[in-house]
């Protein structure tokens, strides 16, 4: 049997970082399949509560940790500008803040009507682009066993 992924002397533990990515990439596959379309089940509609409750938690945590951050530097000097990638990465928190939002709105049935879809699809695809989360099942080798 073909074995993937790395060897045991590479495995590493699990940072909060890889979590919040695992949940993020979670939240964005079920708030597509909601755009397509497909049901919400009672099952389906705890995790999407529950990773959206994550997700925005620890994306509120990183936003302050960078409003404190600048409010330091501003302490320190008087004209202290937000770096581009730094600002690029607030807004991506910001936009992670809304999907965890409009998730949740979306699992207790409060996300109707066509402008509010639209505002999650463009939400979704802006926070795509950042993540750069380009998913193909064909090119995961642990699925293709037996």
């Amino acid at each position: 049997m073909l074995r993937t992924g790395p060897s045991s002397g590479e495995i590493r533990n699990m940072s909060g970082e890889d979590i919040f990515s695992s949940r993020l990439k979670l939240l964005i596959i079920m708030a597509k399949a909601y755009l397509t379309g497909c049901p919400i089940g009672k099952y389906r509609k705890q995790a999407i509560i529950e990773n959206s409750r994550c997700v925005f938690y620890h994306s509120l945590q990183l936003v302050n940790k960078m409003a404190s951050s600048k409010d330091q530097g501003l302490k320190v000097q008087a004209c202290t500008v937000f770096a581009d990638d730094m600002h690029e990465e607030h807004i991506f928190y910001q936009r992670t803040l809304l999907l965890a939002v409009m998730a949740k709105a979306l699992a207790q049935g409060r996300l109707k009507g066509y402008f509010r879809e639209k505002a999650l699809k463009e939400n979704l695809n802006r926070i795509r682009e950042a993540f750069i989360f380009n998913f193909n099942v064909k090119d995961v080798k642990c699925l293709k066993v037996a």
